[in-house]
């Protein structure tokens, strides 16, 4: 089991950028396939970015393709979303999960932290 702690939100202009951390707890956090999904108000939670175990291999929604980045320190438990040209449509709270296995059912899940682009 792990337990997930975001942080980094707050509210940025258009064209700005922000960098957001999830901590997770347990010594076994080099095992768990990490998640970055964020949800707008009165829409759907959207999966942003992925991450294997090891960090190799790296997938992003076609949205953030280009502009978002997903990294992970496991000796420090931490998972990273660096997040740059940012723009309105992407305020939301974000969200990382971590899952144990390929499926796409993700196990665990943070807090959230609430991400606002002003224009």
């Amino acid at each position: 089991q792990v337990q997930l702690v975001e942080s980094g939100g707050g509210l940025v202009q258009a064209g700005g950028s922000l960098r957001l951390s999830c901590a997770g707890s347990g010594r076994t956090f080099g095992s768990y396939y990490m998640g970055w999904f964020r949800q707008a108000p009165g829409k759907e939670r959207e999966l942003v970015a992925t991450i294997s175990r090891g960090g190799g291999s790296t997938a992003y929604a076609d949205s953030v393709k280009g502009r978002f980045t997903i990294s992970r320190d496991n000796a420090k438990n931490t998972v990273f979303l660096q997040m740059n040209s940012l723009k309105p449509e992407d305020t939301a709270v974000y969200y990382c999960a971590a899952k144990v296995t390929t499926t796409k059912t993700y196990d665990y899940w943070g807090q959230g932290t609430q991400v606002t682009v002003s224009s």
